[in-house]
């Protein structure tokens, strides 16, 4: 594979360029990598940003749908919209359904549109190990939106929020135990909640629901980065197409006033250094994957399990042969 010409394709806005280097960043072998740090060197200085959106909500909540009539709703009116969506995968077998593609069958065939599933794999935080590159490709190959749809598992999906602009949540009405369902922790991440299904018997009540929330989100601390009324609450109807111009104003005046602030660029600035941070942990990491460190560590496991030393004894030697190398 050629990396330069491959990086030249996805620059021309070649889709099928965009996919297999997509396939590239997600190899853990040791000959992409190399391979991928070079292709991503060449796109760094691309010239070109995207509005890069994280969403995340619980199984069922409808991102798939929303993801589908926001999509094509941006497409009509002119925009490239590429979706990283991030499927749950076994803990057997590693596999993952990668439905979304299937789920979004109209968006799928928009020629505006892009959409990529992946499979979470064992990273946790919701998202895709290298989701974080596959965003930085789709706006290399020129999409004016990126939308990485999270696994949707709970409220530890907060990793979404350190590789785009805006985290939007998305919750369904009626869901029994409102504003317990979703905690701080993912509360004090979003940009913007949308509840969705505000349509039919279910309309007075997601109302009720947004104003809920609403509430809650003025009881939050203030964080400098968001102008007065946000973080706001808001009601859409993916089904029925309404709201959703409203929730993209919302966003846009969002990033605008991040951008002449001063914040958009320091975020992304903070989020490179984090990224930096964890590819220097993962190759730590990686090094236990060697036959020698393999061999160290089953050896000092057994030891452990039959009591002749202290896990904490036995990880610090660990360390300690990793050092000395």
């Amino acid at each position: 594979m050629d990396v330069a010409e491959l990086a030249d394709k996805v620059i021309a806005g070649d889709r099928r360029a965009l996919s297999r280097a997509v396939t590239l960043v997600e190899s853990s072998r040791a000959d992409h990598r190399a391979m991928t740090a070079e292709m991503m060197e060449r796109l760094r200085n691309s010239g070109r940003e995207a509005v890069r959106i994280g969403l995340s909500g619980t199984p069922g909540v409808g991102k798939s749908t929303f993801i589908e009539s926001f999509g094509s709703m941006l497409t009509a009116q002119g925009k490239r919209v590429a979706v990283l969506a991030v499927d749950p995968s076994s803990a057997r077998s590693g596999g993952s359904i990668l439905g979304d593609k299937t789920r979004m069958e109209k968006l799928s065939r928009d020629p505006n549109a892009f959409i990529r599933p992946s499979p979470s794999q064992s990273q946790l935080g919701g998202v895709a190990r290298r989701s974080r590159e596959a965003v930085a490709l789709c706006e290399a190959a020129g999409f004016d939106v990126v939308l990485v749809e999270t696994v949707g598992v709970g409220q530890s999906e907060t990793m979404v929020a350190e590789m785009t602009d805006l985290f939007v949540l998305l919750l369904a009405p009626a869901g029994g135990d409102e504003l317990q369902g979703v905690k701080r922790g993912i509360m004090e991440m979003a940009d913007l909640i949308l509840v969705n299904k505000a349509d039919g018997a279910l309309k007075e009540t997601a109302t009720r629901t947004c104003a809920d929330y609403s509430g809650a989100l003025r009881l939050l601390r203030k964080r400098p980065q968001d102008p007065d009324g946000y973080p706001k609450a808001m009601t859409v109807s993916a089904v029925e197409e309404s709201g959703l111009g409203a929730a993209w104003e919302a966003m846009q005046t969002l990033v605008d006033w991040r951008r002449e602030a001063g914040f958009f660029d320091s975020t992304r600035a903070a989020q490179a250094r984090f990224w930096f941070r964890e590819e220097v942990r993962y190759g730590l990491l990686s090094q236990l994957d060697a036959p020698a460190a393999k061999e160290r560590m089953t050896a000092l496991a057994e030891a452990v399990a039959r009591g002749e030393t202290a896990p904490a004894a036995a990880a610090r030697e660990m360390l300690e042969s990793l050092r000395n190398g």
